[in-house]
């Protein structure tokens, strides 16, 4: 008998299975509403005038693919902590290593907190992004959950919330969306940070921040606060992707920033951080960091790149508005407020597993079965046939 004859075949991944299903639709006017990527109001996944402008320089200047270092390119690393961070730490206290995008980086997180913390819990919001679960548990964790979203109150149960990571054990590693929570949307209020970090702080507990959605709700300040609240605080991982904001999708630029008490212990996380990487991949790759880090060293292409994100955050905002207004002219009396009061790329619709099948078989709309839509799938060619199929299955 083979070593492989014994192989269960995996279920298909929801996001992925469901794209996969969309292409194989031959129905015309049909819409993807379940994938996670930005695109404009083309139906286009844009390459931004920052990258391009950079992509042309380092063509100018071609210089050898070699090896990058095992923590990555050191100008992407600086250029990391400064935006992530700014003045609130010093940089010789951040450990930081380029990470194989948003999904790579919590990888590293979850290997190297895996060694120190062998036997603690992984607590992450109810619901999630799907793969955080994945992740840590394929790390060896057990991995709990912690109340979050209030399906009546369209909002963030934050008492709930504190309560429950007020019960946690000491070392337990708390999983937070720092902006933009994917799937639901709905944010913590800075009042509400406040509570957390506190709690986080008091129980002793091991935060670690997601953010692969910076500036796509408020802005690169307002959406980084939560990240620059713990690290004043204390030690805290945070994890950064380039995809959405950069993007830069199939380029996977991302990093793992670990705060820590002074230099002598960023070494020697480096250190650790360092075999995670050389024992997974060895090192990174190059021309996306470098994309990165030219856009943001450069003052005028880091100010254009700033314009560039406010565009893709205000059409994403602009398709909320107009799919609310657009249902609520649909069916007077509907209850779409919550659609303009979430932000970031997707909405959690409060439609169930019956109506997103509905739209997939009835209308060729493809959404997830919890609900997520994804907002930047939206366009004005599009849109009609979006409100008026929702309007026939939203509850």
């Amino acid at each position: 008998m083979s070593v492989l004859s014994s192989v269960e075949r995996a279920p298909r991944d929801p996001i992925l299975g469901l794209t996969e299903a969309f292409k194989a639709d031959d129905r015309p006017g049909k819409v993807n509403l379940g994938v996670g990527v930005y695109m404009d109001a083309d139906g286009n996944v844009p390459l931004l005038e920052c990258v391009k402008t950079a992509k042309d320089r380092l063509a100018a200047n071609p210089t050898p693919y070699g090896y990058l270092p095992i923590d990555g390119l050191a100008a992407y690393d600086d250029a990391v902590v400064d935006l992530v961070f700014g003045d609130t730490v010093p940089r010789e206290r951040v450990a930081v290593v380029q990470g194989l995008g948003g999904t790579g980086s919590l990888k590293i997180a979850g290997d190297l907190l895996r060694r120190l913390q062998p036997d603690a819990k992984v607590l992450i919001s109810d619901p999630s992004w799907e793969n955080h679960e994945a992740l840590f548990s394929r790390a060896g964790f057990q991995v709990e959950r912690y109340p979050y979203y209030d399906a009546d109150a369209h909002g963030v149960d934050v008492d709930a919330m504190v309560t429950a990571l007020g019960e946690a054990p000491a070392g337990t590693v708390v999983v937070l969306h720092a902006c933009c929570h994917n799937p639901t949307g709905y944010d913590l209020t800075a009042d509400d940070w406040a509570r957390v970090e506190q709690v986080v702080r008091d129980r002793d507990l091991v935060p670690l921040l997601d953010m692969a959605y910076q500036g796509f709700a408020t802005d690169l300040a307002s959406d980084g606060a939560a990240v620059r609240r713990f690290a004043a605080s204390g030690p805290v991982f945070v994890t950064t992707s380039f995809s959405k904001t950069f993007s830069l999708y199939g380029e996977r630029v991302g990093a793992l920033s670990v705060v820590c008490a002074d230099a002598d212990e960023t070494a020697r996380v480096l250190s650790q951080l360092k075999i995670v990487v050389r024992t997974t991949y060895s090192n990174p790759p190059t021309n996306g960091a470098t994309l990165v880090a030219t856009v943001l060293a450069d003052a005028d292409l880091r100010s254009q790149w700033e314009g560039e994100l406010a565009g893709m955050r205000d059409r994403i905002k602009e398709m909320r508005v107009a799919l609310r207004s657009g249902l609520e002219q649909a069916r007077p009396g509907i209850a779409a407020e919550h659609i303009t009061t979430q932000n970031g790329m997707f909405s959690y619709s409060g439609l169930g597993r019956e109506q997103m099948v509905r739209l997939r078989e009835e209308f060729a709309l493809y959404g997830l079965d919890s609900g997520r839509l994804a907002i930047p799938a939206l366009n004005p060619g599009n849109l009609d046939r979006v409100v008026d199929a929702l309007a026939k299955v939203w509850p």
